[in-house]
């Protein structure tokens, strides 16, 4: 079973989580592909228009607007009707927030997920396209980590992305569900929030700070530009072979966090110095050491390899920031 390079013209796409970091560059590039697509966005009763604004002057354009919740299995059912593939991206991400909250984890994620594959089952969709995480792997028993590697809840939010990975895979055992489960590593680029490790060292950068104060400083992350993430998914949505698997996308490369942070420096064209702030740190036993992906079955199966090197990367990403200072507060802890 070969890739397909699919034809997304006119093709009815839901995305859900679509006004996040990941979803609204999705949401470009299938639009740029000329699918019409149905943004599933979380229903809030304030007018915060997000990433997506700039779809909501043209109520006839490519991209329609869903307000509504993965909890919520009828609206879900809805969203779902008529369309042809559906990338299910909505979740709670936050690991800090998980020690605080585990059950809106499990509500969000887990049934989130099952509402998504039943609503998918239900109305015979050719593809789903479900997002996992590499936080489920934990640290690396093994480098690179490829996708037999063992699952280890390290966090409430690895447990529920475990358990919403698991559920996605049980509708394809069970229904024959055309389900794939695509795995990012550790996704960067411009819209991305403040409580990631990139935005948070370069809007205190931006801001003028002289001691970057991060977490632990050792771990290594597998950094992919969100463009590359973005065509990765597009890529696991005509691949055969990945129904009923899952699917890494990362770069194969590795950086501790502290020689990120002096990319960043560098990148930002900024001096400062790099301190450990114990305030940061992940609880003990929480903390995931190494992330490095084997990129093979994305390549192989797919035909997907990441384009944007990480220091061009960094470098569009520091831009982005550095024009968008409204939207961090460099001196807080997001959690």
């Amino acid at each position: 079973m070969n890739n397909i390079d699919i034809d997304w013209n006119n093709r009815t796409v839901l995305v859900t989580g679509a006004e996040g970091f990941i979803g609204s560059a999705l949401v470009d590039l299938l639009v740029a592909r000329g699918a019409r697509v149905r943004a599933f966005v979380h229903y809030k009763p304030y007018a915060e228009k997000g990433h997506l604004a700039r779809y909501l002057a043209d109520p006839a354009g490519p991209v329609e607007m869903w307000a509504g919740d993965v909890r919520d299995a009828g609206r879900v059912s809805d969203a779902v009707a008529g369309c042809d593939t559906v990338f299910h991206l909505a979740a709670l991400i936050g690991i800090p927030y998980s020690y605080d909250s585990p059950g809106a984890y499990v509500q969000t994620n887990v049934t989130g997920t099952q509402n998504i594959a039943e609503a998918c089952r239900r109305h015979g969709v050719r593809r789903l396209v479900h997002t996992s995480t590499s936080e489920v792997y934990g640290t690396a028993l093994t480098a690179p980590i490829d996708e037999g590697h063992p699952l280890q809840p390290q966090s409430p939010y690895s447990a529920s992305k475990i358990g919403a990975d698991m559920m996605a895979l049980s509708f394809h055992h069970a229904f024959e569900l055309p389900v794939a489960v695509v795995r990012p590593f550790n996704t960067y680029g411009p819209r991305q929030s403040a409580r990631a490790v990139i935005p948070t060292i370069l809007a205190q950068l931006h801001a003028g700070a002289e001691e970057i104060r991060l977490g632990s400083l050792t771990p290594t992350r597998d950094f992919t530009y969100v463009t590359d993430t973005a065509e990765g998914f597009l890529a696991v949505a005509g691949c055969d072979r990945a129904l009923g698997q899952v699917v890494n996308l990362g770069s194969g490369r590795e950086i501790s966090i502290g020689d990120l942070a002096r990319a960043l420096i560098k990148a930002s064209g900024r001096d400062a110095v790099v301190t450990e702030d114990t305030s940061r740190l992940r609880p003990s036993g929480s903390e995931v050491e190494r992330l490095l992906s084997d990129n093979s079955r994305a390549r192989e199966w797919a035909g997907w390899q990441p384009r944007v090197s990480l220091d061009e990367g960094l470098r569009r990403t520091s831009e982005w920031i550095a024009a968008h200072p409204h939207l961090f507060a460099p001196g807080r802890y997001q959690v």
